[in-house]
């Protein structure tokens, strides 16, 4: 209200350049707040048809995670996401008459904390299923999986979408072939050090470095790790294949992973959303 006053007197009560005003106003203190970390916030999932896409759109703060707005704001733009090709095109898309990136200034400018359009990416197939681990709302939370089946049923690929996000070690890659090749490069040298430090024969240290890469394709490929769920110790591509499915893709979002945080206390955390 206070701000809305200030315009109107700003422009000698010309509303069309109140308005201008207040969004310069606001391009300005979402300016001022880009530099500030945000690593908290919500991964959203919308399914479409054949469809699924995650997205994570970052906050300063678990409080504004919490807030019916943001969540609103989020929502939306995952449900935008089914139509964009990457969240370079997603930041251009509409919502609600303006664009995603404009949507997330304007928000910031009202909610007085840096946010962030991280990421998005989409899976395809017969039967896409989703899981939201540690739900703040319908089809958002901390982590979102999505899983694209040909063949099976909704509540499988579900069901493996919950192994995704309970999964120690996190799979890394749906197959071996999926792996990216400085990783398994980067497996191997380590392995290969650990065997030659046994002293044993040549030979014998070629089969050990290919028997603990296969130990290591099972701990971090999707199909190749046990199901949590299967009481026989079954591997994910196998309970899949049993079901008459094959695993054609798969997500795993968790908010914040890969960003560094400043290490702050309660009583910090509440005091900077007070101050803005």
């Amino acid at each position: 209200m206070m701000d809305a006053k200030k315009a109107l007197t700003e422009t000698d009560g010309d509303m069309e350049a109140a308005i201008d005003w207040l969004r310069t106003k606001g391009l300005a203190k979402a300016a001022k707040k880009s530099g500030r970390t945000a690593a908290e916030g919500l991964v959203a999932i919308a399914v479409s048809g054949d469809t699924g896409v995650a997205v994570e759109v970052n906050s300063e703060t678990d409080f504004v995670a919490k807030n019916a707005e943001f969540q609103g704001m989020v929502g939306a733009i995952a449900g935008a996401a089914l139509g964009a090709s990457d969240v370079e095109d997603l930041a251009a898309t509409a919502v609600n008459g303006k664009t995603v990136a404009d949507t997330l200034t304007d928000a910031i400018a009202k909610i007085g904390e840096n946010m962030s359009l991280r990421r998005m990416r989409k899976v395809q197939g017969d039967v896409i299923g989703s899981y939201i681990h540690t739900a703040a709302a319908p089809g958002m939370g901390k982590i979102g999986c999505l899983v694209a089946l040909k063949g099976g049923t909704e509540e499988l690929a579900k069901q493996i979408g919950m192994h995704v996000a309970a999964a120690d070690p996190r799979p890394q890659s749906l197959t071996e072939a999926d792996l990216d090749p400085a990783v398994v490069e980067k497996e191997k040298q380590i392995l290969t050090d650990q065997a030659r430090e046994s002293g044993k024969p040549e030979n014998i240290i070629e089969n050990m470095i290919k028997g603990r890469l296969k130990k290591f394709y099972a701990e971090v490929t999707l199909v190749n790790q046990t199901f949590v769920m299967s009481a026989d110790g079954d591997t994910v591509g196998k309970v899949a294949a049993d079901a008459g499915a094959e695993i054609l893709d798969f997500i795993r979002f968790e908010v914040g992973e890969g960003i560094e945080k400043k290490e702050e206390d309660f009583a910090a955390e509440v005091a900077k959303v007070v101050q803005g």
